[in-house]
């Protein structure tokens, strides 16, 4: 690979290891996202290095996950997980393997991951490794699983949640059979905090296609807050800024969620709890302004109130100029 393609740092740790005689490689959501033209927000080296080793070969490290294999390598450039190449044992709590196996061959590492398009390395001359098919499915804009999808969502069922939420950031079909998987293994994801169940729910509702929540409400992932319709008009979602207080307030309405309830920030609740004191805080247009333009000081209160109530049901509303024409047309 181009070295211009890779960032300094996640050069600089596959440099260190390969010239210690270690094999080490790119690997997963980093790959993926720089094959479809993205930046990735982080990077990911698999290595045939056992973690003492690496932790051996840098100053600053973190051991994040020696049990599993993992090492946080901190460089100037931001930190890069260093993982040794391994497979996985038993999975008897359906989240996590009872223990690792280091192995010497990547291969062998690649077909523990769960979605073939996660399941790809990266040389440095830019060869990919790709053992499982990722770079068709990527093509294809397909989710698909390493081997049978029903073991793997038994053995972890978060990656039902990870692959909805990934279908719907990719804009990715996901796989038939994968999908019947999902379906049966469902009620599996119970298992899940209630905190990791809405942090995917939130990735898929801020994505560019947030009809795929509609994803978990139809297979009942939802329903541990509250009974959610399984038909209704998802891509309503698309309508609404890619926002949180947006997007939340649209899916609330049409849910029923309640969001009092559900773990997501006390700006969002308050936000859809009391939109108009939300809108009023956030409003671009301030009372200054308005006394500025001639508006008295008793009439500037129910002025904002008014472009607040405005704001709530277009969103898009909320700068200057607009809400100048707004009161303009009102007047």
């Amino acid at each position: 690979m181009r070295r211009s393609l890779l960032p300094p740092h996640a050069y600089h740790v596959c440099k260190v290891l390969r010239r210690e005689g270690f094999q080490a490689y790119p690997v997963g959501g980093c790959v993926r996202d720089l094959m479809l033209g993205r930046d990735p927000e982080d990077w990911d080296v698999c290595t045939s290095a056992l973690p003492e080793q690496t932790a051996e070969l840098f100053p600053r490290v973190v051991l994040s996950g020696v049990k599993h294999g993992t090492v946080t390598v901190l460089t100037k450039g931001s930190a890069v997980e260093v993982t040794t190449f391994r497979t996985d044992g038993e999975y008897s709590d359906g989240r996590h393997p009872d223990g690792v196996t280091f192995v010497s061959d990547l291969e062998q590492d690649l077909f523990r991951r769960d979605y073939t398009v996660n399941a790809m390395a990266m040389d440095l001359d830019y060869t990919i490794i790709d053992p499982t098919g990722g770079q068709a499915d990527l093509r294809a804009k397909l989710l698909r699983v390493v081997g049978d999808p029903e073991t793997r969502f038994t053995e972890d069922a978060l990656r039902i949640l990870r692959g909805l939420r990934q279908a719907a950031q990719l804009g990715f079909a996901i796989d038939p059979p994968a999908l019947a998987a999902m379906e049966k293994c469902a009620p599996l994801v119970e298992q899940i905090s209630d905190e990791r169940l809405v942090m995917e729910l939130k990735k898929a509702l801020l994505s560019r296609n947030p009809e795929g929540v509609g994803e978990f409400a139809r297979l009942g992932l939802l329903d541990r807050f509250a009974p959610v319709p399984r038909d209704a008009d998802w891509k309503s979602l698309r309508k609404v800024p890619a926002e949180p207080v947006p997007r939340w307030r649209a899916l609330v309405r049409l849910t029923g969620l309640p969001i009092q309830t559900m773990p997501v920030g006390r700006q969002v609740k308050n936000a859809i709890l009391y939109p108009e004191r939300e809108a009023l805080r956030t409003l671009a247009l301030s009372g200054n302004e308005l006394f500025e333009l001639g508006y008295t000081r008793r009439s500037i209160g129910p002025t904002r109130r008014k472009l607040a109530q405005h704001i709530i049901r277009h969103p898009e509303d909320n700068t200057k100029e607009k809400l100048l024409a707004f009161l303009g047309k009102a007047n």
